[in-house]
């Protein structure tokens, strides 16, 4: 029996770790050929090596737009086209104040989290029209759908932009039966979580996450997993959603429906700095 994306080229930002790992494995399984587009070049060529001919390893830091048209152009001369674009990846940013932010800290987080989602859009559009269409998935965040307070000022205005950019593509799109959608994660153990205390990629790797915490601010009282983010991932780019555009999935439990007040961020942000804490005591 064929997989679900038997014959389909992807390509899938942040993809050596977290909820990018878990896609680009699952993608691969289901008979995707897929490009991980990551600035993590040993883990993502050690994962090239684990997944063979199915998977090949672009260096990408998502703000810059050459980087974006060399793994467009992967996908391309090693398999042919492209009809899914994924854009998993990014970072918390400036998690300073409202009244403390610098200039500089607003625009380097606005470009990791909305102009390269507009640099992911930009450069499917040429293949997949070549291709009769296909489906980008951009993915936003919980923390701007329901204001507890959570999320850093300038994360949560980014991801809030990512759902209306992904909602205006669809429109404009459509046409070429190019499908745009939002996946919307809630809490998962995945390496951006170190941002919130400093952090970078390698501590959030290492941290043990006690979820917990955040498995009590949602309607479902269970931990995430990033399994979980992967199957949506997997429908959104199959042909089972070919009729299936402009949406934007919560895909957390509920999360976003209600989000305990600031009490409660403080509450799982400490389940972070807990988790900091104890690594660098180790």
């Amino acid at each position: 029996m064929a997989g679900r994306l038997e014959g389909k080229v992807a390509i899938i930002t942040g993809g050596v770790s977290g909820m990018g790992l878990t896609a680009a494995e699952l993608y691969v399984k289901e008979g995707a050929k897929v490009v991980v587009a990551d600035i993590q070049v040993e883990k993502g060529l050690a994962m090239e090596k684990r997944l063979g001919g199915a998977m090949r390893f672009a260096r990408c830091d998502i703000r810059e737009e050459e980087d974006w048209k060399a793994a467009v152009a992967m996908a391309v001369d090693a398999f042919g086209g492209l009809d899914i674009m994924y854009h998993n990846a990014a970072a918390v940013g400036d998690n300073t104040p409202l009244d403390e932010i610098s200039v500089t800290g607003w625009d380097d987080t606005q470009a990791m989290l909305v102009r390269a989602s507009m640099l992911a859009i930009k450069h499917a559009i040429p293949p997949m029209r070549k291709r009769g269409g296909g489906s980008i998935i951009l993915t936003s965040s919980a923390s701007c759908m329901a204001l507890g307070g959570s999320g850093p000022y300038a994360y949560t205005i980014g991801k809030g932009a990512v759902i209306h950019m992904g909602r205006y593509a669809a429109l404009q799109l459509g046409k070429d039966l190019i499908r745009v959608n939002v996946i919307i994660p809630g809490a998962y153990p995945t390496s951006i979580w170190s941002g919130h205390v400093g952090g970078d990629a390698n501590m959030g790797d290492a941290m043990d996450l006690d979820l917990s915490r955040f498995a009590r601010m949602q309607a479902l009282p269970v931990a995430g997993d990033t399994k979980n983010i992967a199957e949506a991932a997997v429908y959104l780019g199959s042909d089972a959603s070919a009729w299936v555009t402009g949406v934007a999935l919560p895909v957390d439990g509920g999360l976003s429906l209600f989000r305990n007040s600031y009490a409660s961020a403080e509450g799982q942000l400490g389940a972070v700095a807990d988790a900091a804490n104890a690594l660098k005591n180790d």
